[in-house]
């Protein structure tokens, strides 16, 4: 065993520092924590200062800071809400999806990049926040409005569905066979696992939890300590799954957050159990994972490749709000609401930085196209709060802006 040196652990304290310091400040200015700790990873990291550098043990703490959140991400999803979502949101999500990804990808093969970078630049301006929505429409008092309905579930089913396509994409990507037959192979292993897990997780996780807990408590063993370390296991034994299935490890804590979720569990013991993680994943790891993020990310692209930075983000600000805009027409949206809610669907956040950051590790993308898709998502992220404020008082102005009730849905007078 290798012991940790002085320099590990004082960088490790500063990294936990300068995150808890930049992510409370961009909070106050009511921005995702992810923002101000990737402005301290800019600032003190390699980027500018260089106060802040790359460690084995940072590395570690960061690899498990995602994985822990994918599994916090997982657990804020009820996998049978998203049956009941409706027409408008699975349109939002559809439309916020194929027309950003399109614009990606054909921007990707049109400049000449392989079909695996073109397909990392369509999911990344295909990817929204569902996180970066939720805070927002808090803080406008609006989430009894139908547009925060439809934003949400919107949302929802666009970070599942990117998700998936992520782990059909990496799939591909690491079988390096681009036939029909190889392109068939990593659907058909994508689609075991996923039917795999559904029956582990949907059936027979509640089942083998409810007999645990039964057993547990007979012979006084059971806490709410114990629960938490056996929902660590099953999110890794899921992780493993998904590298049996030549996915990443990511793809297998994310469905396991969401399995967790359906588990059934003594509410006290679930309550604990998943504050317990978010804290550990808000708190501690992922503040490192997005400080490190940074001591990727090059400055030097807005001198050397400004105008791919520029291009990458109309197309991100075009096809996502667009694309909501336009598949919200056919549905009993208003024109205004459809592209209020586009412009809430258009920030990036977590999810796309992690699956950015997946890329640079695997040497699919370079550092010079990872720091475009960082700082677009950053950018997308900034505007949003900005521009769905905006929004909504040009609805209220338009008497367009719908609220609901349990019982009713009360439309807009005319």
């Amino acid at each position: 065993m290798v012991a940790a040196t002085g320099i590990d652990i004082i960088n490790l304290l500063l990294v936990l520092s300068l995150a808890w310091v930049f992510g409370a400040v961009a909070e106050r200015f009511s921005y995702p924590a992810m923002m101000g700790e990737i402005f301290a990873g800019i600032v003190f990291g390699p980027a500018l200062l260089g106060l802040l550098e790359s460690s084995n043990a940072l590395d570690i703490f960061a690899q498990f800071g995602v994985f822990l959140l994918m599994v916090y991400v997982g657990m804020e999803i009820d996998l049978h809400d998203l049956f009941e979502l409706g027409p408008q949101a699975l349109m939002i999500a559809l439309g916020g999806f194929l027309l950003p990804f399109g614009l990606g990808y054909g921007t990707g093969a049109l400049l000449g990049m392989t079909i695996e970078q073109s397909l990392f630049i369509g999911i990344a301006l295909a990817a929204t926040s569902l996180a970066t929505k939720s805070r927002i429409l808090v803080d406008l008092d609006i989430l009894d409005t139908r547009i925060a309905g439809v934003l949400l579930g919107g949302a929802l089913l666009s970070d599942v569905g990117i998700l998936i396509v992520f782990a059909g994409i990496t799939g591909f990507i690491e079988s390096g066979d681009v036939t029909l037959l190889g392109l068939g192979t990593v659907m058909f292993r994508a689609f075991v696992f996923f039917a795999v897990v559904l029956v582990i997780g949907d059936r027979l996780l509640p089942i083998v939890w409810n007999r645990l807990e039964a057993l547990m408590r007979r012979y006084g063993f059971i806490d709410k300590t114990s629960a938490f370390s056996v929902a660590l296991i099953v999110a890794l034994v899921f992780a493993y799954l998904a590298d049996l299935a030549d996915l990443h490890m990511i793809i297998g804590g994310f469905v396991a957050g969401m399995f967790l979720r359906q588990a059934q569990l003594d509410e006290e013991i679930y309550e604990h159990m998943h504050t317990v993680i978010y804290d550990l994943a808000m708190g501690v790891f992922a503040p490192i994972f997005f400080v490190t993020v940074a001591f990727d990310l090059s400055l030097g692209v807005f001198t050397e490749a400004l105008g791919l930075l520029v291009l990458v983000l109309v197309l991100s600000f075009f096809g996502k709000i667009v694309g909501s805009w336009a598949f919200a027409l056919p549905t009993k949206l208003t024109s205004k609401e459809g592209l209020v809610i586009g412009l809430g669907m258009n920030g990036r956040g977590t999810v796309e930085i992690i699956i950015v950051s997946v890329g640079l590790s695997m040497g699919i993308i370079d550092n010079e196209l990872f720091s475009i898709l960082v700082f677009m998502a950053i950018f997308t992220t900034a505007l949003v709060p900005v521009t769905v404020k905006l929004g909504v008082d040009w609805l209220e102005r338009s008497n367009e802006l719908v609220y609901m009730t349990d019982e009713q849905r009360v439309e807009p007078e005319t």
